[in-house]
């Protein structure tokens, strides 16, 4: 996915599908989706919901709290460079006509083209796979406006005096007559063109800085999430029946199992003292800042630490069961729901994109009919096409969802969702029962 408008699409795509319920997030790329057996019927539910996501010209696998996150920021990071270092001198020469040298509308062409067609390539490539499937998203009017700048620059270079040594181009003002407004661009009585080199390589670096940040910024939601899985045991010494023990990794530990606890581990799992009695520190989990003595018959949490004594605990609960990996998945649903403004921006961005192409296609023709200047009109539709992308409301409220839930996880706080955050501006009265932890433990009157 690109933008918001890609996942509203995906969104629609499932919900019309009879016994399935979606909710899409583009800034975790994440799909929630619960599916009814008995209307979809004895199928493979993952694959069902895969398949139809695919005919929409969309990728998806099943994913988990734990699975690797791809590096998108690495893959942008090379992009974003080549787009400043190249794209920097395009702006400046473009901008100041003193510095603009014979033959300088040449050399920012070469160093234009590298930043139009490799480092939008992300923007290309989305647009035609979108084409294929008959949709539009912001990347569709990212591309046609960076290559439509570019294709006019290439125009007026080749077929007007605007590629003759000598050329200077003047900046361009709404209420000027022409690109090049005094007699010092006029080149054998001629008008040059204007080009427009610098629009399109600066609009792609500004497009991939905010990508790249973007990236960064679900790299760094994901990695609070994989840090609160990271909270429990890696191994664990598990009991024999004859007694011994043998270490091996939390994945093999099954229900039933048991296993030793030594003072200062970390409890492996969730599971019952059946021998041996300590006192846990459960901080981590409950917020209990004073140890619990626990005994045979208690229950034990999963990743809080024996304080004292040697334990033997039966395994209860393992892998997703437990009370630790049931905290990481309430977070990544907080993170995959959505605000009630998000899914108004999704809404947006559902019919955004025609609704700008085709405000794009009046501008040319009616600029074209009244003016009858045909670069005058092809600067109104291209500006039109770049400049309205509804990108902050589409992405900043997801975005800022994801590491509002992801940092408040780092620090012990559980959001159940966006609902919840976003409703938290219209609190004005808070009660905390943590007696001790979060209060003073005195009781007064007002």
């Amino acid at each position: 996915m690109t933008c918001a408008a890609c996942a509203s699409r995906i969104e629609r795509r499932l919900n019309k599908l009879d016994g399935v319920r979606a909710s899409v997030n583009y800034a975790t790329e994440r799909a929630h989706v619960e599916v009814d057996p008995d209307v979809v019927g004895d199928v493979d539910h993952a694959e069902f919901v895969i398949d139809r996501i695919a005919s929409t010209g969309y990728g998806a696998q099943v994913s988990s709290p734990a699975s690797v996150e791809v590096d998108r920021a690495a893959g942008l990071r090379l992009r974003l460079v080549v787009s400043i270092v190249l794209g920097l001198p395009v702006l400046v020469l473009s901008m100041v006509p003193a510095l603009q040298f014979p033959w300088w509308q040449w050399i920012i062409l070469a160093m234009a083209t590298p930043v139009v067609t490799w480092a939008a390539w992300p923007f290309h490539r989305a647009l035609v796979l979108n084409l294929r499937h008959g949709q539009a998203t912001m990347d569709t009017l990212i591309s046609l406006g960076t290559a439509a700048a570019y294709v006019w620059s290439l125009w007026a270079l080749f077929f007007t005096p605007a590629g003759e040594i000598g050329m200077r181009m003047q900046m361009d003002l709404p209420w000027t007559t022409g690109a090049a407004h005094d007699m010092g661009s006029m080149i054998d009585g001629r008008e040059p063109a204007h080009i427009y080199l610098e629009v399109a390589s600066t609009v792609v670096a500004f497009l991939l800085a905010g990508r790249y940040f973007e990236a960064r910024a679900k790299q760094r939601a994901g990695d609070a999430l994989r840090a609160l899985l990271d909270l429990g045991a890696k191994d664990v010494s598990v009991l024999g029946p004859d007694g011994s023990e043998r270490r091996v990794p939390i994945d093999e530990l099954a229900v039933g199992d048991r296993f030793v606890v030594r003072p200062g581990e970390k409890i492996a799992t969730d599971g019952e003292v059946v021998d041996g009695a300590s006192a846990v520190d459960r901080s981590l989990v409950t917020g209990e800042s004073v140890p619990v003595e626990v005994g045979p018959g208690d229950r034990v949490i999963g990743a809080t630490v024996n304080e004292g004594g040697r334990l033997v605990v039966r395994a209860t609960k393992v892998g997703s069961d437990t009370q630790l990996a049931q905290m990481a998945q309430l977070v990544e649903r907080a993170q995959s729901g959505k605000a009630p403004v998000q899914r108004l921006a999704d809404r947006v961005s559902a019919v955004f994109v025609p609704i700008v192409i085709a405000i794009s296609v009046t501008g040319l023709i009616v600029w074209l009919v009244v003016t009858g200047d045909i670069e005058r009109s092809f600067s109104a539709a291209v500006a039109v096409l770049i400049i309205a992308c509804p990108c902050a409301l589409g992405l900043a409220t997801p975005t800022a969802l994801l590491v509002g839930t992801g940092r408040g996880a780092q620090m012990g706080i559980l959001i159940k969702g966006p609902e919840v955050l976003e409703s938290t501006r219209r609190v004005d009265t808070i009660v905390l029962d943590k007696t001790g932890t979060v209060t003073t433990g005195t009781m007064t009157l007002a």
